[in-house]
C-alpha cells in the first residue's frame, strides 16, 4: 500500500471515530432539550449527564487529530477550504464555543431553558454546518479566479444534494446517539430510559435510510462520476443495509441493545468508507487529488507514524475512560456518587 494510501485511511480512521462520538454528544444534547420540553426530563436525563460528563472534553481530539493530518498531508486542503468554509466554518466554531459555554453554565450555576435550549439546538446545527465539507468536496461550488477562491453560496444553498447531505447528517447523529444511549440506559439498569431511548432510535432509524437514498438520488444529478465510483463498490453499501436491518431488528424486539449499537457502528462505518473510497482519487474535485497534493513523502511519513501513535494511545486512553466510567455499573447507575 502506499504512502498516500496509509495516509488517507489513518484520517479516515479519526474521522469515523470523531463521526461516532461525536454523534452520541451532540444527539445527547438535542434529546436532553427534547424531553426537557416534553416532559420526560425525569426519564432519561440523569443517564445522558452521566454520559456527557466524563466525555465531553475527549469528543473533539479525533477532529483535530483530523484535521491537523489533512492539512499536513494536503497543504492544499487550508488554501481551498480555509478560504471556501470562512462562513459554515465560523459558523461551527460560534456553535461549539456556544455548546462549551452550556457546560460551564450548567455545572456552576442555574442551568436555565435557554441554556438547554442553545445546548440541544447546537447538536443539530452543529453537524448540519461540518456537513458542509463533504458536500463541496464534491465540486461545483468553489470558483477559483486570478489565485482567488470563493464559494458560491447561492448555488450551495439552492442544490438538493447539499440539503440531502444535511438531512443525512442530522438522522445519523441521532440514530448513533439514541442507539448508545439505549444501551447505555440499560446497562445502568434504567429500564425507563432504556425504553423512552429505543423508541428514539426507532423513530430516527428509517428517516436515517430515507436521507442516505436520497444523498445517493441527488448525488446522481450532481456528481455523475462518482455516483458510478459508488456503484462499483455496491457490496459495501449492501452491507451497511444488512447492517441497519440486523440493528434495527435487535431493537425492535429488545433482544441486545449493546448487539444492536455495534450494528450500527459497522453500518456507519461500511458507509463511511464506502463513500470515501468511491471519493477517490480526489478530496476536493477538481483541484485536490490524493496522489498529487501530498506534501513530501518525508514529511508524510513522518506524519504517518505520528497519526498512527496517535490513534494507538487515543482508543486505549478512551477504552480505559469508558472503563473507569461509562461501563462502572455504580457510576451508570448514580450510585458512586453516593458513596462516603
Amino acid at each position: 500500500m502506499s504512502l498516500e494510501n496509509v495516509g488517507i485511511t489513518v484520517l479516515w480512521m479519526f474521522l469515523y471515530g470523531y463521526v461516532i462520538v461525536a454523534s452520541i454528544d451532540f444527539g445527547a444534547g438535542f434529546f436532553s432539550y427534547y424531553s426537557f420540553i416534553t416532559g420526560r426530563e425525569h426519564l432519561v436525563n440523569g443517564v445522558i449527564e452521566r454520559y456527557l460528563s466524563p466525555m465531553w472534553e475527549v469528543t473533539n481530539v479525533f477532529l483535530i487529530f483530523f484535521m491537523v493530518g489533512l492539512i499536513g498531508f494536503y497543504p492544499d486542503t487550508a488554501y481551498y477550504y480555509g478560504t471556501a468554509l470562512l462562513v459554515p466554518g465560523s459558523i461551527a466554531l460560534v456553535l461549539l464555543a456556544l455548546r462549551g459555554s452550556f457546560y460551564a453554565f450548567s455545572h456552576y450555576a442555574k442551568s436555565s431553558a435557554l441554556y438547554r435550549f442553545l445546548y440541544g439546538a447546537t447538536g443539530l446545527f452543529i453537524p448540519a454546518s461540518l456537513a458542509t465539507v463533504l458536500t463541496i468536496s464534491e465540486g461545483g461550488f468553489i470558483d477559483e479566479n486570478n489565485g482567488k477562491v470563493t464559494l458560491a453560496l447561492d448555488r450551495l444553498l439552492s442544490n438538493p444534494y447539499s440539503w440531502a447531505v444535511v438531512l443525512v447528517a442530522v438522522t445519523s447523529v441521532l440514530y448513533i446517539s439514541a442507539s448508545f444511549l439505549a444501551y447505555y440506559a440499560k446497562k445502568a439498569r434504567d429500564p425507563a430510559a432504556a425504553e423512552t431511548l429505543r423508541r428514539f432510535a426507532l423513530a430516527t432509524a428509517l428517516p436515517t435510510i430515507f436521507a442516505s437514498l436520497l444523498v445517493f438520488f441527488t448525488l446522481r444529478t450532481h456528481n455523475p462520476g462518482h455516483f458510478e465510483r459508488m456503484l462499483d463498490i455496491y457490496p459495501l453499501f449492501l452491507g451497511s443495509f444488512g447492517c441497519f436491518l440486523v440493528a434495527f431488528a435487535l431493537q425492535v424486539t429488545r433482544k441486545s441493545y449493546g448487539w444492536a449499537f455495534v450494528w450500527v457502528m459497522l453500518q456507519f462505518l461500511f458507509a463511511l468508507f464506502g463513500y470515501g473510497a468511491s471519493h477517490l482519487p480526489y478530496l476536493l474535485e477538481p483541484y485536490i487529488k490524493v496522489h498529487d497534493s501530498i506534501t513530501s513523502p518525508q514529511m508524510g511519513l513522518a506524519l504517518v507514524i505520528g497519526l498512527i501513535a496517535g490513534l494507538c494511545l487515543l482508543i486505549p486512553s478512551l477504552v480505559l475512560l469508558m472503563k473507569l466510567f461509562l461501563f462502572n455499573t455504580k457510576y451508570a447507575s448514580g450510585k458512586l456518587s453516593e458513596e462516603p
